[in-house]
């Protein structure tokens, strides 16, 4: 069962496969060039130029796995509880968003009306600019007048989440699909 992107275990899933994809690509690469050895007795033959070329996409594939190594995605206990305490919201999950110059892991982020919050675990994330980044971005897509705010305490982040999930019981706006749209937008900018 493939996990969609901004699901729980997303990172994970995709880390899987991109590995599972490497070694193929490179076995066949292998496969070729022996191929083409055993048929010759030598490597100097047009086999070993398609090996050589079918290194490319293996390689691309590759970099897909080592780009996304180092983040993990959150934890099943985490999931659960942001997923109980935000029935109303809109909710992505296992995000590396990516800038010019900064990757930046977040785990979840909560979506409501105008207020777009997150949590990273990381502390090399620098909140500010995740914050500017996303809204920068977001404003680039006709999402205007929205408050983003990346959090990197839980604590601090499930409340603001449990508090935006009893205004969204409250009020109970019709803003999902733009909600969804602004999510779209965000995992448009992530790995």
């Amino acid at each position: 069962m493939k996990i969609e992107k901004g699901n729980p275990g997303y990172l994970r899933a995709q880390r899987k496969i991109e590995i599972i994809k490497t070694v193929i690509a490179f076995l066949l690469v292998i496969a070729v060039f022996v191929a083409g050895y055993a048929t010759t007795g030598s490597r100097l033959n047009l086999m070993t130029v398609v090996a050589i070329l079918g290194c490319l996409p293996a390689s691309k594939i590759l970099v897909g796995v080592i780009t996304r190594w180092p983040y993990q995605s959150v934890s099943d206990e985490m999931a659960k509880e942001i997923q109980d305490k935000t029935e109303h919201l809109v909710v992505a999950y296992d995000m590396v968003v990516t800038s010019e110059s900064k990757i930046m892991p977040i785990d979840s982020v909560v979506i409501y009306g105008n207020t777009v919050c997150g949590y990273t675990h990381s502390e090399k994330v620098d909140l500010n600019y995740a914050s500017k980044h996303i809204k920068s971005i977001l404003e680039q897509n006709k999402f205007n007048n929205l408050t983003v705010k990346i959090f990197d305490n839980y604590k601090a982040f499930i409340t603001r989440a449990e508090a935006l999930d009893s205004i969204a019981v409250v009020e109970k706006q019709e803003s999902r699909e733009r909600e969804e749209q602004i999510k779209a937008v965000i995992l448009c900018i992530s790995l």
